[in-house]
């Protein structure tokens, strides 16, 4: 994880998963920021996007 960004190593590492599934994770979280405006990289996710979708974070 550098730059920001996350490959689709990067996020099967984090969730346990394989890396085809991963790049799916990938594909689908940057179909989701192209909808709401953001410019994306293929084959990388927005680091803070990824772990706002996918970590737990206890609003109060």
């Amino acid at each position: 994880m550098n730059n920001g960004f996350m490959t689709a190593a990067d996020v099967a590492e984090f969730l346990g998963v394989s890396q085809s599934f991963a790049y799916k994770v990938v594909q689908t979280l940057n179909k989701e920021m192209k909808a709401k405006g953001f410019h994306t990289i293929a084959g990388k996710v927005n680091t803070e996007y990824f772990k706002e979708k996918y970590c737990y974070q206890r609003k109060e």
